[in-house]
């Protein structure tokens, strides 16, 4: 009758420990006043979680923070010296990194790269865990010393279950998750890869300390993350934010999704590397023509950075999808009211090339009372924001053994 309650006691110290392990993670260094108000614990519960944590290498002591009158009160951090470790995956259409951090996301392990088409084909989930397997070899890293593996994807996911219903379907919608883990040998977690990048603006990038923000992941489709009230949104079943899936086309082509008029058909990267392909076999002259004869990088990414650089082929055709974007955009703002847009993802890449043209489709469909109240933003993270949103995912999710 006495182990009930013990259960819950041990539950509750482990949250409790993760907690502070956590909000460590994200703001470098803490008081244990600071620590308490961010995890509603009191003063000496966390002390005495924060005493263990030092006691077992994970949590350092460092300077005195800065004075403001009285006493000035230690600073805790996590302590760079243990040994612990994360293993963040970014997944999208046609490309998958992998990249191992530390707890101070310092880079342990350089990133590694998979060409790699997604679809719906179980058998193609060998082809990640090969991939997975060869890199962690790799590393030399002691298995016991990785405290997971964070996978950002495309898709329809359920968190909860660990089930990608768009891709890698399973047998009677088996959960990736476990799939993966057990063929791994370590905790696994996956999620949208929208939902990670928000996550990593929300932490490390421009939506740091705010609450109501909005990223749009733009790349091979054009994803949304929403953070209200200083938290994630996922909607009712766990798939809001199919940006891409606005009825904002002028034209009348099928989406990947088997709808029409969706904004990706007019607005994905591969379509407007297309379109720059088309354009260059009608003799316009562009610097793209000798880009796309380097397979070395992708189409896409040669035909973001020629826009970034100025070439006028690349920059008219990503003004005319950034355009459509900026339409898309002001819908969001005159529905959800959002502090700060954050440009993300991929798309990123290209820089303040962006701005102009979103900025002028805000101008012309936003109401100005609304929309002057609202900051629109390029991430200075660009396509690193899944693989910390992975990152995070892991650190928000695993046991820190």
């Amino acid at each position: 009758m006495q182990a009930k309650p013990l259960t819950a006691t041990l539950k509750k110290y482990h949250q409790l420990r993760r907690d502070v392990i956590k909000y460590l993670y994200f703001h470098k260094s803490l008081t244990i006043t600071e620590l308490s108000k961010l995890i509603h614990k009191s003063v000496p519960i966390v002390t005495s979680a924060v005493m263990d944590l030092i006691a077992e290498g994970y949590v350092l002591e460092s300077a005195l923070s800065k004075s403001t009158g009285g006493r000035r009160a230690v600073m805790y951090l996590i302590n760079p010296a243990k040994k612990r470790f994360l293993v963040s995956v970014a997944m999208d259409q046609l490309v998958t990194r992998v990249v191992i951090y530390d707890l101070l996301n310092n880079v342990r392990q350089g990133s590694a790269s998979l060409s790699f088409t997604l679809t719906e084909n179980p058998e193609d989930i060998e082809i990640l865990i090969k991939f997975l397997k060869g890199y962690l070899q790799q590393s030399n890293i002691p298995v016991e010393e990785i405290l997971g593996i964070g996978i950002g994807m495309p898709g329809f996911i359920n968190t909860k279950q660990g089930i990608n219903y768009t891709f890698f379907k399973l047998k009677n919608n088996g959960s990736l998750r476990n799939h993966l883990s057990k063929e791994l040998g370590l905790p696994v977690f996956i999620d949208n890869d929208s939902s990670l990048t928000a996550l990593a603006e929300l932490r490390f990038g421009a939506g740091q300390n705010l609450k109501e923000v909005l990223v749009v992941n733009v790349g091979w489709g054009s994803g949304l993350g929403m953070i209200i009230n200083g938290s994630l949104f996922r909607g009712h079943s766990g798939f809001a934010g199919e940006f891409s899936h606005i009825p904002l086309s002028q034209t009348n082509k099928l989406c990947s999704c088997g709808k029409r008029g969706c904004l990706e058909v007019d607005t994905s990267l591969l379509v407007l590397v297309e379109r720059a392909e088309k354009e260059i076999a009608n003799g316009v002259s562009s610097r793209l023509e000798a880009l796309f004869k380097d397979k070395s990088k992708l189409p896409g990414d040669h035909f973001l950075v020629a826009a970034r650089d100025g070439d006028p082929l690349a920059v008219s055709i990503l003004s005319e999808a950034a355009f459509l974007i900026g339409k898309g955009i002001a819908t969001l703002i005159h529905i959800m009211n959002p502090e700060l847009i954050v440009v993300a993802g991929r798309g990123a890449i290209a820089g303040k090339i962006l701005m102009a043209p979103i900025q002028q489709a805000m101008n012309e469909f936003c109401i100005s009372r609304i929309a002057d109240q609202t900051t629109i933003v390029v991430s200075d993270l660009a396509d690193t924001a899944e693989l910390l949103g992975a990152a995070i995912l892991i650190v928000e999710n695993c046991q820190f053994n």
